[in-house]
């Protein structure tokens, strides 16, 4: 079983989302603990880096198989979220 984390920032943005949006991300990020690499779940070029789609919004992570830890280290609506990676 994995163990998710989230960084400071990411934890602000997510305080952030709408209540209908943020119960939704919450729940596929704890997914995320059974299968870090679920059915949708695309790598994103390039980089070391997962993303996971919910809606309008993406969940950007790394994912550690060695030690069993996700990190998360952006979350935000898909317009805005792949910005600076």
């Amino acid at each position: 079983m994995y163990k998710v984390e989230l960084r400071r920032r990411v934890r602000q943005s997510l305080d952030k989302l709408p209540e209908k949006d943020h119960r939704v991300v919450i729940t596929a990020l704890e997914s995320l603990e059974q299968e870090p690499r679920p059915r949708g779940v695309e790598k994103i070029r390039g980089t070391e880096l997962w993303r996971i789609r919910k809606g309008d919004y993406r969940a950007i992570y790394y994912i550690n198989d060695r030690e069993q830890i996700i990190t998360v280290v952006r979350i935000g609506h898909r317009r805005d979220v792949y910005r600076g990676i």
